[in-house]
């Protein structure tokens, strides 16, 4: 792969890997774009494409979905329970995706794939794990558990952060790895 600027970044490997597995492209030939911030979008679609990119009976009931690229893998996400919107209208899908986002949707396809729950990781050993929102918090101490999201420090999640495509890249493709053991 051979993405300019990806040679020195500490998810090189990870960001091969997604790239090569076909979950990401790149944002052009030679650009992954690793510190570029993930839209809730983005995320939806990398797991519509790890699912195959199923066919989809009827669209999302979500009036804020624009583009093409995405309205699919929206649809199949919320027909199958894997996200949700902010209410029954909205979605968000420009919106960029924070840490605990990710540890929500990641969660609930494992479930949806029904792949055992696992340990559980202690959260009480980030400083910032009281800026976990009420929704989140069994879904960031799961996350935690399975290693697919580590601190920002040693200490700090960071939980409300947005996330890179390098750090979205890692995630996915450590939760690959895990059931494809």
């Amino acid at each position: 792969i051979a993405f300019e600027d990806i040679q020195n970044h500490w998810a090189k490997s990870y960001i091969e890997t997604a790239v090569g597995s076909g979950l990401f492209t790149g944002i052009s030939g030679t650009a992954f774009g690793p510190d570029i911030s993930t839209s809730r979008a983005m995320l939806v679609t990398v797991l519509y494409r790890l699912e195959g990119s199923p066919s989809v009976a009827q669209p999302a009931g979500f009036t804020d979905l624009h583009a093409d690229w995405y309205r699919d893998s929206v649809a199949w996400g919320a027909a199958n329970g894997i996200v949700n919107g902010y209410d029954e209208k909205t979605f968000g899908p420009d919106d960029l995706i924070t840490r605990e986002q990710i540890a929500a949707i990641l969660h609930r396809y494992a479930k949806y794939k029904g792949y055992s729950e696992g340990a559980s990781g202690n959260l009480s050993t980030f400083t910032d794990s009281g800026e976990i929102s009420g929704y989140a918090r069994e879904d960031m101490s799961w996350a935690v558990g399975q290693k697919l999201i580590t601190g920002r420090t040693a200490d700090t999640l960071v939980p409300r952060a947005t996330a890179t495509r390098a750090e979205a890249a890692k995630i996915l493709v450590t939760f690959m790895d895990q059931r494809n053991g």
